[in-house]
């Protein structure tokens, strides 16, 4: 563990802590991408299939848990928790990643897997799929006129989450002589999608206004 994972780690569970208390408080999802969060929870689902039979240290566990459970328990709130669900925007969140996503990622998982085992295809299709899990989150807040404070901040810390796990991959390649070349090419299209959008967060933050993108109307 060094201090660039560990900040990594902190800003994506931050993330979803600061979508929960979002939720929760304003009982209003409003502006939030209910199908990025399935993905993610697709995600973190595939890669921790190894907590059934592998143990590395209670730190690594309990996070694979945490993510895992709070990821579903998102989807449960805007998909089924009133009052919550019933402002989800259904017809703004409707990027069909289940069409264009879902079989190029499990295409990919198949190639670039390390042996053709059920495990290992699902933890590599869970790199390519988070690499572009941001796009409905994405296409959904370019959709509406401004984003709220909190889902910006949201969609900050995801990115900030990834910057720090470049950095990771960075330190531990010099440290460990650490390779990882799916983690590194997913993580590089990730942030990529991100670029954009950091542009205009830290701009918004700047200037203390709200994150307007363009292509809003």
């Amino acid at each position: 563990m060094n201090i660039f994972r560990l900040c990594g780690d902190m800003l994506h569970l931050g993330s979803i802590m600061l979508l929960i208390f979002k939720l929760q408080r304003s009982k209003n999802c409003t502006g939030v991408s209910c199908r990025m969060q399935e993905m993610y929870a697709m995600v973190f689902c595939f890669r921790y299939l190894d907590l059934f039979w592998s143990f590395i240290s209670l730190y690594n566990s309990v996070m694979k848990i945490i993510f895992i459970t709070t990821t579903i328990y998102l989807v449960y709130m805007m998909r089924f928790k009133t009052p919550v669900c019933q402002t989800y925007e259904r017809s703004n969140d409707s990027f069909k990643y289940e069409i264009y996503l879902l079989a190029p990622c499990a295409v990919l998982g198949l190639i670039f897997a390390d042996e053709y085992k059920i495990p290992d295809i699902l933890w590599s299709m869970s790199i390519w799929l988070e690499s572009v899990a941001i796009l409905p989150q994405l296409m959904m807040m370019q959709k509406g006129r401004e984003v709220e404070n909190l889902t910006s901040d949201f969609v900050g810390c995801l990115g900030a989450y990834r910057a720090f796990y470049i950095l990771n991959w960075i330190y531990r390649y010099f440290a460990e002589d650490y390779v990882n070349w799916i983690g590194w090419v997913g993580g590089l299209i990730q942030t990529a999608l991100y670029c954009d959008f950091f542009y205009y967060f830290a701009k918004s933050k700047w200037y203390g206004s709200k994150l307007v993108l363009p292509g809003a109307s």
